[in-house]
C-alpha cells in the first residue's frame, strides 16, 4: 500500500513538472518570438535618419514589451533637428518612429558660429541658407524671444518682413523690417505697439519713414 502511495506520487510529481516544463518552453519561445528584428524611422532626411538609425540599434533584439522607452525619448530627443516624434509598436516584432522635424526661424550668432534657432528652441548649428529668416542680435534668452514671437503671430504684423531683430539688456526689441523700417517697440504693451506701426507702415503719406519710436508712453517719433 505504502509503495502504491510513493509510486502515485511520483506520477503526479512527474506529471506536474512535464506541465511546467511545457508553459516555460511556450513563454520562452512567446518572448524569444516577440524581440524587436525591425526599426523604421520617417520623417527626417537620410543622415540624420542613419545618425539616429545607428544609435537605436541598440534596441534591435530586446523584447518589444520590455523596452525602456525613457532611454530611446533621451536618444531622439538629443537631435536638435527634432521637433516631436511618435513611437508606436507593431506587434510582435517592429518599431515604428514618426519624426516631425523642427522648423528654423532665425539666424543667431555666437562666439562659436553662426546658428539657426528652431521652433523646438534648439540652437543647430547653421550648415546651409535658409531663406526668409530673421537674424537675431545681443544677448537675449530663448523664452524673451519666444514671447515675441508669438506676439507677433498673433498680430497682423508679417514674420517675413523682419530682417533684423535687436535685443536690449533692458528686456526691450528693436524690429528691423526688410524694407529699412526700424521700429522701437517699449517694454511692454508689445500687441499694441506692432498693430500701431502697422497702422503707420500702411499710411502712405509715410512711405518714406525709416524710424518709428515707440518706447515712450503716449509718444510717438517718426523720421524719414
Amino acid at each position: 500500500m505504502m509503495h502504491q502511495q510513493i509510486s502515485k506520487k511520483i506520477l503526479i510529481y512527474l506529471f506536474l513538472f512535464i506541465i511546467f516544463s511545457t508553459l516555460n518552453n511556450k513563454s520562452s519561445n512567446k518572448l524569444q518570438f516577440l524581440k524587436i528584428e525591425e526599426i523604421n524611422i520617417s520623417g527626417i532626411d537620410i543622415n540624420h535618419k542613419i545618425e539616429l538609425m545607428r544609435k537605436l540599434n541598440f534596441f534591435k533584439y530586446q523584447n518589444i514589451f520590455l523596452l525602456n522607452e525613457a532611454k530611446i525619448i533621451e536618444i531622439i530627443n538629443s537631435n536638435p533637428y527634432i521637433e516631436k516624434f511618435s513611437i508606436f509598436k507593431k506587434y510582435p516584432s517592429v518599431l515604428e518612429v514618426q519624426i516631425h522635424t523642427t522648423e528654423f526661424i532665425a539666424y543667431v550668432k555666437k562666439k562659436e558660429g553662426l546658428f539657426f534657432l528652431g521652433s523646438n528652441r534648439k540652437l543647430i548649428l547653421a550648415k546651409n541658407e535658409v531663406e526668409n529668416i530673421p537674424y537675431i542680435f545681443g544677448n537675449f534668452d530663448n523664452d524673451e524671444f519666444f514671447i515675441l514671437k508669438k506676439m507677433i503671430d498673433n498680430s497682423n504684423f508679417d514674420y517675413d518682413e523682419i530682417k533684423n531683430l535687436y535685443f536690449f539688456p533692458s528686456n526691450r526689441w528693436d524690429i528691423e523690417t526688410r524694407s529699412g523700417v526700424l521700429i522701437k517697440l517699449p517694454n511692454d504693451k508689445l500687441n499694441k505697439s506692432l498693430e500701431l506701426s502697422l497702422k503707420i507702415l500702411s499710411d502712405d503719406s509715410f512711405n518714406n519713414v525709416k524710424l518709428i519710436d515707440l518706447r515712450q508712453n503716449n509718444q510717438i517719433i517718426i523720421n524719414e
